[in-house]
């Protein structure tokens, strides 16, 4: 009973811990909100560890970064006047050991549009001693007046009334294959009805024939 509780809390660990480094989307339509995606996983899930997160930012056609957003243990200070009271931290909650830095613009502009790049400052805590760590991640943000349709959406799409119009066709052959089968059935029961009865007939025509031989 003991290694099977072992196992159950070993399993809601790993559950609690899995982490997927997914990219982040990057077009956002002016006048609304939208989420600047930042993962990094940590290789192994067992070591505690804490971050501070750091996020800059180049306008489109500079060449220079500006420090735009700090957040260390649930502190969060904006550096920017250009995103004061424009952004939220949308990423791991109630936790020092950040794996997802993700942050939520409000009131996205023309001039957000440009290349945002997350910084991991991690320290991963062993026995006896400390590791620092810096990942970074890049995203490269587009602000349209319009949402426009990627690929991968149009793909998805048409995929699905494929597999619609597929399913479709097979539910049709399936109701051909069973009207078939269960027609065949009901004739091959008629047929074995009609020769029961011929049989019983027969059977009987032939019991009054000698009955009637008897009585001559």
């Amino acid at each position: 009973m003991a290694a099977v509780d072992h196992l159950l809390v070993l399993t809601v660990y790993q559950c609690h811990g899995a982490c997927a480094e997914v990219d982040s989307d990057t077009e956002a339509v002016a006048g609304k909100g939208f989420k600047l995606g930042c993962i990094s996983c940590k290789r192994r899930s067992e070591v505690e560890s804490s971050s501070t997160i750091e996020w800059y930012f180049r306008p489109k056609g500079e060449s220079d970064f500006v420090h735009i957003y700090t957040y260390k243990e649930d502190n969060p200070t904006i550096k920017n006047e250009q995103f004061l009271d424009r952004v939220d931290w949308n990423g791991s909650k109630r936790s020092s050991d950040i794996q997802d830095a993700s942050i939520y613009l409000f009131n996205v502009t023309f001039n957000d549009s440009g290349t945002y790049r997350c910084f991991f400052n991690r320290i991963l805590y062993y026995d006896n001693y400390e590791h620092n760590t810096v990942v970074s991640k890049v995203v490269h943000l587009t602000v349209v007046a319009k949402a426009t349709r990627g690929t991968a959406s149009i793909v998805s799409e048409v995929m699905m009334y494929v597999s619609i119009i597929g399913l479709q066709v097979w539910l049709l052959i399936e109701m051909i294959y069973c009207y078939r089968k269960i027609s065949a059935a009901g004739e091959e029961a008629l047929r074995e009805a009609a020769n029961a009865e011929y049989l019983a007939i027969a059977s009987e025509s032939k019991d009054n024939c000698a009955g009637v031989q008897v009585g001559e």
